[in-house]
C-alpha cells in the first residue's frame, strides 16, 4: 500500500463572476421564485369563466354537415376534458350513438345540448342540480338559448359596423 495519494484543490474566485455574499456564507439564502401556475386540480370560477369565451362551436349550417362528432372533438370545441362530457352524459341523461367498441358518438343535437349545459354551469354559473332543474321546467329553454345568441351575434354585428363607421 505504498501509493501515494495527491489530493486537487480547486480554487473559485468571486472576481469574475457575480455571485452574493450571502451564498460564499455559511448559511445560504435562495432568491425567492415565482410560485409556478399548478396545472391539476379543478379550475377557479375565474379561470372558467375566462374560458366560455374560448368556446368555439360551428355556426348551425357547418355543424348539421356530419351526423356524428367524436368525444374528443366535442372535448376540443368547448375547451373541456372527455372524462366532463362522460359525467354529463350520466347526470342529463343524454343517449348517445355507442359503436360496438364503446366510443362515444355526439349528433349535431347533442352538441348543441351540451352547449346549452356548458352555458348553464361555466357562464351562469348553475350547480348540476339546478341545471336538471332549469331544463326540466323549463322545456323551451333551448329555443330561448338559441333566439339570445342569434341576438348577441346582432349586437356583435352592430357594434362591429359601428366602429367601421
Amino acid at each position: 500500500m505504498g501509493k501515494e495519494i495527491n489530493q486537487i484543490t480547486l480554487e473559485f474566485s468571486n472576481e469574475d463572476e457575480k455571485i452574493p455574499k450571502e451564498f460564499l456564507s455559511g448559511s445560504p439564502i435562495l432568491p425567492l421564485q415565482e410560485k409556478q401556475k399548478n396545472t391539476r386540480g379543478r379550475k377557479s370560477l375565474k379561470e372558467m369563466g375566462e374560458d366560455v369565451i374560448n368556446v368555439v362551436v360551428p355556426e348551425d349550417a357547418v355543424l348539421f354537415e356530419k351526423q356524428y362528432y367524436s368525444i374528443g372533438y366535442v372535448a376540443q370545441m368547448f375547451h373541456i376534458n372527455s372524462s366532463v362530457l362522460r359525467h354529463w352524459e350520466g347526470e342529463f341523461g343524454m343517449e348517445l350513438r355507442k359503436n360496438r367498441k364503446g366510443d362515444r358518438f355526439f349528433r349535431p343535437e347533442d352538441v348543441k345540448l351540451v352547449q346549452l349545459i356548458y352555458d348553464l354551469l361555466r357562464r351562469r354559473k348553475f350547480t348540476i342540480e339546478g341545471a336538471k332543474d332549469f331544463l326540466r321546467k323549463n322545456k323551451q329553454a333551448d329555443e330561448k338559448y338559441r333566439l339570445i345568441q342569434s341576438l348577441q351575434k346582432i349586437r356583435s354585428f352592430l357594434l362591429e359596423l359601428k366602429a367601421h363607421l
